[in-house]
């Protein structure tokens, strides 16, 4: 009978056992992929929140006047409040923008069957009519901005709906590349 050479087994077996390794741990590889790209979606969503920035005043917010007394005489003069700078101190002084970005979260990874899924979400109330808009009356006196609201409908913001649409077309490129970064360690 004719030699068939000789065969060495044990480069097969190693990766046989790093397979199995991979095998056992796909739970944790899936469950880091995941939260990268929800901490890449977070990220993205956080910079496309707009921020709330207190009204600029316009003209001065004080002004001088002079009270004459009653028997007639000299004046005293005080300065006093504008109607623009009354309405800065009384509804936006101390007022501090940022509440909606801070709010972003994201939640825990869930295992449903063969999918994972984690959850972004806001938590401030407000969030679904910045991010998708709402009504208002139009023509109402609104205090805290001085103004009469012009337009019946304010248009949404989008910033979840958009990132969520880039991530969707991101998502494979940066799964194929953390797989072939894990595949990578396979190797002899």
């Amino acid at each position: 009978m004719a030699g068939w050479g000789s065969c060495e087994f044990s480069e097969l077996r190693r990766l046989a056992e790093r397979m199995d390794d991979l095998q056992a741990h796909v739970g944790e590889i899936s469950t880091t992929m995941v939260k990268e790209l929800a901490a890449r979606m977070l990220d993205k969503v956080t910079r496309r929140t707009p921020v709330g920035r207190k009204p600029k005043l316009e003209g001065p917010r004080t002004e001088r006047v002079r009270a004459l007394p009653r028997g007639g005489g000299r004046g005293r003069s005080y300065r006093v409040l504008t109607r623009n700078g009354a309405i800065l101190e009384r509804y936006w002084n101390g007022y501090v923008g940022g509440n909606l970005r801070r709010s972003w979260q994201v939640g825990n990874v869930v295992r449903r069957g063969s999918a994972f899924e984690i959850e972004v979400f806001n938590t401030a109330e407000y969030a679904s009519y910045v991010e998708y808009g709402h009504r208002q009356t139009q023509g109402r006196y609104v205090p805290a901005l001085g103004k009469r609201l012009k337009n019946g409908w304010v248009k949404g913001r989008v910033m979840l709906t958009v990132s969520e649409e880039e991530m969707r077309v991101q998502a494979p490129a940066v799964l194929e590349k953390r797989l072939a970064e894990y595949l990578g360690r396979l190797r002899p």
